[in-house]
């Protein structure tokens, strides 16, 4: 019989299951579920760029595109990117697209990381980040943020945990699952420190366009910073196009070769239809952001102040549509609050921790859900802590 543990190494046989899909997966067994804890957009994709994608298949444009993309959704990459946020890239060698921002992260790591080197990931953070550095072999090396600074990287902490195996900063802001942003201010600090080293900043700017009141600033625009940045990004937020799977990386031509390389191997090319919705979205989408945006930051106003009556204490996020509140008044654990609230009264969150250990003590609620969902689900909360 064949002995599987002499097969699947144990970097990844030893990776543990998503937070996020392990307590999802109970709740889809469950019936009327009113589920907070997916990050995707309740809107559908505009009409405009759904019809971009049907007459591309229409017109039979249905063969492979060149490995980087297509030049002319790298044009109106890069020409979005300057319009909204003074990024100035090449299209013709320093954008890649990409299968989703996921494939783009993972081309950073894949091609960038060698055995042992450590990379420096703020926490709590997408679940991703450190499961893909400890399938490259390198090492994890955990920032914790607190709510007391608003969930944001310091200059202190990161100085602090470097060493000359220090090869990556992860970089997510606007955050995913806190909703914190960072200023220019803030991340000039951050700049000052690694100005003079060789660590490569993987700035995921996924959330760029849902930042609420104040404009999002990307890291690679201060003073020295772009060559040493990776901007990492994508549709699926911004325009309400997950399921198309359509990101992108932007890097300097030094940096973009390695990535390019190695993103020919592995997946060949993003999707030509997808291709195709994207030039409509960056050409003619910004109102789509827009409209999205301000309904969200409705329900992210009505949301906090509902959390706040309750009893919580939270975080008021300025980016992204999660929300990130403190159970600790309600429940020993996070674990504990979401498996008493799923089955007492059918509302699925997150646990903080599946965002890292420092996220112990809260929950992740996301507003990406119609006013009346939510409206229904702070109902059932409500109930569930008066309860307690």
């Amino acid at each position: 019989m064949i002995d599987y543990s002499k097969i699947v190494p144990q970097r990844v046989a030893t990776l543990k299951p998503s937070g996020i899909r392990k307590f999802f997966d109970v709740a889809a067994t469950m019936e009327d579920v009113i589920s907070l804890g997916v990050g995707e957009p309740d809107f559908v994709t505009p009409e405009h760029i759904r019809q971009a994608g049907i007459q591309s298949l229409q017109q039979g444009k249905t063969q492979y595109t060149a490995n980087y993309g297509l030049i002319e959704l790298r044009r109106g990459i890069a020409s979005y990117l300057e319009d909204r946020f003074d990024l100035s890239y090449n299209p013709d060698n320093e954008v890649l697209v990409t299968v989703g921002g996921s494939e783009a992260i993972d081309l950073c790591m894949s091609a960038l990381l060698d055995d042992g080197d450590e990379v420096l990931l703020p926490e709590p953070s997408y679940v991703s980040y450190a499961p893909l550095a400890i399938v490259q072999r390198a090492v994890p090396v955990i920032l914790e943020t607190r709510e007391e600074n608003s969930f944001k990287l310091t200059a202190e902490a990161l100085k602090a945990a470097i060493t000359p195996k220090t090869k990556m900063l992860v970089f997510a802001y606007p955050n995913n699952p806190t909703g914190a942003i960072m200023t220019a201010e803030e991340m000039e600090a951050i700049a000052a420190v690694l100005r003079d080293t060789n660590i490569v900043v993987v700035s995921d700017e996924i959330y760029a366009e849902l930042t609420y009141g104040r404009k999002h600033v990307s890291i690679a625009t201060l003073p020295g910073m772009r060559e040493r940045t990776i901007v990492v990004s994508g549709f699926s937020k911004a325009f309400a196009m997950t399921g198309w799977r359509l990101g992108y990386a932007c890097a300097p031509v030094e940096l973009m070769t390695s990535l390019g390389r190695l993103h020919q191997y592995k997946l060949m090319c993003a999707a030509n239809v997808s291709q195709r919705a994207g030039i409509e979205a960056v050409t003619n989408g910004v109102p789509d952001i827009e409209y999205m945006r301000e309904k969200f930051n409705e329900r992210r106003l009505y949301l906090h102040k509902a959390l706040i009556d309750l009893g919580f204490d939270c975080f008021m996020p300025e980016g992204a549509f999660y929300m990130f509140p403190s159970i600790r008044r309600f429940a020993a654990s996070s674990e504990q609050f979401c498996n008493d609230l799923l089955q007492s009264q059918r509302v699925a969150v997150v646990p903080g921790d599946a965002f890292g250990a420092c996220g112990e003590g809260h929950v992740r609620i996301s507003y990406a859900y119609s006013m009346e969902e939510l409206k229904v689900a702070m109902d059932r909360i409500e109930k569930f802590v008066k309860n307690k």
